[in-house]
């Protein structure tokens, strides 16, 4: 009798491990779900019971694979999984686009949608300002939360354990002469944005960077839009007007589903 003879067919065996199957269970039933799933969803899709369920979606959430909605109760999936290509953040850019480009044509300024990606935040998407001076990032760029409005405004809506780990991580450099470098004067500044429902870069960034953001609250993720232009045009004044549609745009998008 020759070795394997009795072996199954290469294309029947079966290598597949129980635990790791159920991995991707549960991560399929997330990436399916916008909205986010409930520990019960999970434990009777898997057949697992609740405790067993809770210890898979624990273990996905300490990588950063799963987050979990405190207050709701929902998992979804985490910024492990966060990237450029995702389904949710095509969603959100679909649903972001006509809004940066109503807002870059109603301001004559540049239009932002900026995401918390570890301890930085990165541009999604740019409508870009037609004027032949302006200020706008790439798609791509990444940026520190404590010096632009993008950052702020998404820093407000975090617990302040994980903004003082993400302020302790990414440092606070100085960018300009009108930086917040000092820890406390960012928390005074985040209850400023939480009480206003927006945030402000003041020439923090960028020497002649003015900035204005409102944070995207329904979508679940980490992100918010923004305007910005040189300083020397976009004033305080203009930048607090602007405010009052952003906030009436992001409340737009969140809440808006995409159309087929």
């Amino acid at each position: 009798m020759t070795t394997g003879e009795h072996e199954a067919p290469e294309e029947e065996r079966d290598y597949s491990v129980r635990a790791v199957e159920r991995v991707c269970l549960i991560l399929n039933l997330l990436q399916e779900s916008v909205d986010g799933i409930t520990l019960n969803e999970v434990a009777q899709t898997t057949g697992l019971p609740k405790s067993s369920a809770f210890r898979y979606l624990w273990t996905l959430e300490n990588h950063r694979y799963v987050e979990r909605d405190e207050d709701g109760g929902l998992f979804r999936l985490g910024l492990g999984f966060v990237g450029m290509q995702s389904r949710h953040l095509e969603i959100l850019r679909e649903r972001a686009r006509p809004s940066l480009e109503r807002l870059r044509d109603e301001f004559d300024e540049t239009a932002n949608l900026g995401l918390l990606d570890g301890d930085h935040i990165i541009y999604l998407d740019i409508a870009e300002s037609r004027r032949g001076v302006r200020l706008a990032a790439s798609r791509g760029d990444r940026d520190p939360i404590h010096c632009t409005a993008l950052g702020k405004a998404i820093a407000a809506q975090l617990p302040e354990d994980r903004v003082r780990d993400l302020l302790r991580d990414a440092g606070l450099p100085k960018r300009t002469g009108n930086t917040i470098t000092a820890e406390e004067a960012y928390f005074e500044e985040l209850t400023k944005v939480r009480r206003l429902g927006y945030a402000v870069d003041d020439r923090e960034n960028e020497d002649d960077g003015r900035c204005v953001a409102a944070p995207l609250l329904g979508t679940h993720l980490p992100v918010a839009i923004s305007v910005s232009g040189p300083s020397s045009r976009f004033s305080l004044a203009e930048a607090k007007k602007v405010a009052k549609t952003l906030i009436e745009v992001a409340s737009g998008i969140a809440t808006n589903p995409v159309t087929a």
